[in-house]
């Protein structure tokens, strides 16, 4: 970890709870910045807290008066939310993206030294192009299938691509960048389950959304087919896996962009470790045509092999573990209140 701090944009989402408790327990110094007030709970890890839009100039110039040697950028608009507003989408995703590169770079260049910037990807980005396709592709390679139907796809794929184009082009446009240049490494998440905070608008929420109604003793209605499958990560993992990728030395990462991913299931599947651990719940299935065309264009798998192979991955919550030990103890504890077996 550098000895600077560390800079966590979109803190207050799902992925950056679990993350800045993740970087307090290794004594790291966290700036964080979000849109919306950070619970105090995970604020109390923060040196500071920077409350603001990812694309408002004024973060950005705050931000260069903050020493930064890493950055984990996780403000995004999700899926669903991209679907019903793509230009802001557009906007927050991938203008924001782009200012805080720029902001990244420049940095760089004061510090004379070069930052890890860490971007989440995500499934989205794939798209194949039939349901038939779908079940016949198996684990699907980092440059297959690149031709996303959602905004939020479109918007996580450009957004590695000017990742791409700061860590590989922009330094040789300006022969005095020196060692101020940006080493962007980016992860495509599977859809992720978290114990510990709700879903926040990802097309592969219907699987944490199952596991919390069921929690609080409500009934839920998928939105997808019982056949729907895609691969799933427990938050766990996902955080271990953006931590072990910023710890890889430069020299043992062969490329920029890598999968992840720990197991596959299918909506069915997820729905009956739901009804094992909270043996009352109730969960029928009520496609919704949009959702559904979305998540058929995703891959049933991933190959994560370059992962493995570069920088030692490997999951460490597959599908038994994540239900029982993970989502079982945590989100019983979370809702004892309110269910009881």
């Amino acid at each position: 970890m550098p000895t600077d701090a560390v800079l966590v944009t979109g803190a207050s989402g799902e992925i950056g709870h679990s993350l800045i408790e993740a970087l307090a327990e290794r004594g790291v110094t966290i700036i964080a910045t979000d849109i919306r007030p950070l619970p105090p709970h995970i604020a109390r890890y923060c040196s500071e807290v920077l409350k603001g839009d990812i694309l408002d100039p004024l973060l950005h110039e705050a931000l260069l008066h903050r020493r930064f040697g890493q950055v984990f950028h996780l403000a995004a608009i999700l899926s669903s939310q991209a679907e019903r507003e793509p230009e802001r989408a557009h906007q927050v995703n991938v203008e924001g993206t782009l200012r805080l590169l720029q902001t990244s770079h420049r940095m760089a260049k004061l510090r004379g030294e070069p930052i890890v910037f860490l971007f989440p990807s995500s499934i989205a980005v794939y798209g194949l192009p039939s349901l038939e396709a779908k079940r016949c592709a198996g684990r699907v390679r980092e440059d297959e299938y690149l031709r996303p139907m959602t905004m939020y796809g479109a918007n996580k794929l450009y957004c590695e691509l000017l990742g791409l184009y700061y860590a590989r082009f922009y330094r040789r446009l300006d022969p005095d960048d020196g060692a101020g240049w940006l080493d962007f490494r980016a992860l495509r998440f599977p859809g992720l389950l978290s114990a510990f905070t709700l879903p926040t608008g990802g097309t592969s929420d219907y699987a944490p959304e199952m596991l919390h109604a069921a929690a609080q003793g409500q009934p839920y209605r998928c939105f997808v087919r019982p056949d729907t499958t895609i691969p799933f990560m427990a938050m766990p993992d996902a955080v271990r896996a953006l931590l072990l990728l910023a710890e890889a030395a430069p020299s043992a990462l062969q490329q920029h962009v890598y999968n992840v991913t720990a197991f596959s299931a299918s909506a069915e599947e997820i729905a009956a470790e739901t009804h094992q651990l909270f043996p009352n719940s109730s969960i029928t299935f009520d496609p919704d045509p949009r959702r559904q065309a979305i998540v058929d264009t995703w891959p049933e798998d991933l190959d994560d092999s370059a992962a493995r192979r570069d920088w030692g991955w490997r999951p460490e919550y597959p599908r038994h573990r994540t239900f029982q030990e993970y989502l079982a103890v945590n989100i019983r504890r979370r809702y004892q209140k309110t269910y009881s077996l």
